[in-house]
């Protein structure tokens, strides 16, 4: 009876897929002024707070990150305009962190893609303040010794489909509604 009972978890497991927990992280974003360049954009970092990734055989199906928006941070700027800028991210004028202190990512499909770095698309319901939207972006994803490994290309967000909007008398005039991201994941 133990055997089968054995069995049947172990069955269980590969048809529902094993969890793994997020063990390192690094998400970099870039915001972008008046035009989409270097020289006029800020970039920074958001920490995650949990995650998992769920694999089926040697096969990412699904997963959740929590981003802990709490800690988001301009890397790009240092002393009082750093301080500055993370106090502009944190409040009212993007991101109300007070309100909203997590944002969420839940993958929902991966399928593979034809590009031989990123091997995979992504797809997955991004929560920000409270509003969700689908995301879809390249992927390198990798599985040996029981670590999955997922390292997104670049990909763009509209900020304005999570009313991250700057909320002063010029509105978002001098803001572009892009923000790239990059997000590098470990499980295991």
């Amino acid at each position: 009876m133990k055997k089968i009972l054995l069995l049947a978890v172990l069955a269980g497991g590969l048809a529902f897929g094993q969890s793994k927990k997020v063990v390192a992280s690094d998400v970099h974003w870039w915001g972008y002024k008046v035009a989409k360049s270097e020289a006029s954009s800020h970039d920074g970092t958001v920490k995650v707070k949990s995650g998992n990734m769920v694999m089926k055989g040697n096969q990412l199906v699904g997963g959740t990150f929590v981003l802990d928006m709490t800690s988001i941070n301009s890397t790009d700027l240092t002393g009082e305009y750093q301080a500055k800028l993370n106090g502009h991210l944190k409040n009212g004028d993007f991101f109300e962190v007070e309100k909203y202190p997590t944002a969420t990512f839940k993958i929902t499909s991966v399928k593979k893609n034809n590009d031989k770095i990123y091997n995979s698309l992504v797809t997955g319901d991004l929560t920000v303040k409270g509003k969700t939207n689908a995301v879809t972006f390249p992927a390198k994803i990798s599985y040996s010794k029981g670590v999955v490994s997922l390292v997104s290309n670049k990909f763009t967000i509209d900020r304005q489909k999570f009313d991250v909007t700057y909320k002063s008398t010029m509105q978002d005039v001098f803001l572009k509604d892009d923000i790239d991201m990059l997000v590098k994941v470990t499980a295991k």
